[in-house]
């Protein structure tokens, strides 16, 4: 199994990290729904995991693997590998992360039908200080230790529960006071 995932991060990195983090991105979901919030079966809502396969899968999958590649061709730091990899963690956690996080909860909150402003208002910088606790540590150690090729992946593998943890905030109590959108008139 894992020579075959090999092969086809070689042969087509871009799909083969969609199709991963769309996966692991419902699978993050599913956590949330379960163990968290302890829905049940019956009460879970699929439209939920799928919005978080599409967005894994179609915005942070190849968004995550063009902007690795980005970071590893254009911050270079010779002779200096933890002035380089700081710089990089630096570079991921104010542009990536922060514009990552906007596009999930706009996205998140036009797929529900509700306000996006709102959603922005209500979760944004409380999230994005939670990433700053968690995601700086874990960049470093991605990017010091793991090949360029694996790195989606190791991401893919900590965002199980970080994304346990977006797809809660994001459908937490707001999902009631949410007003629709566009605003009927």
């Amino acid at each position: 199994m894992l020579r075959w995932y090999q092969a086809r991060l070689a042969s087509r990195p871009i799909l083969t990290q969609a199709v991963s983090t769309a996966i692991l991105f419902a699978t993050g979901d599913v956590l949330a729904q379960q163990a968290v919030e302890k829905k049940g079966i019956s009460e879970h809502t699929l439209e939920r995991t799928g919005r978080m396969a599409l967005y894994g899968g179609c915005v942070f999958g190849p968004g995550a693997t063009l902007w690795y590649r980005f970071l590893q061709r254009q911050i270079k730091f010779p002779g200096k590998p933890n002035t380089e990899i700081v710089a990089r963690v630096l570079t991921d956690q104010t542009v990536f992360a922060s514009t990552n996080l906007f596009l999930f909860l706009s996205s998140m909150a036009l797929m529900e039908g509700s306000d996006p402003k709102a959603k922005l208002e209500k979760s944004y910088f409380e999230a994005l200080k939670k990433n700053w606790m968690v995601w700086p540590g874990v960049q470093f150690m991605n990017f010091k230790y793991v090949p360029l090729n694996y790195q989606v992946l190791v991401v893919n593998g900590v965002s199980i529960g970080w994304n346990c943890y977006l797809s809660y905030l994001n459908s937490g109590s707001g999902s009631d006071e949410n007003p629709t959108y566009p605003p009927d008139s």
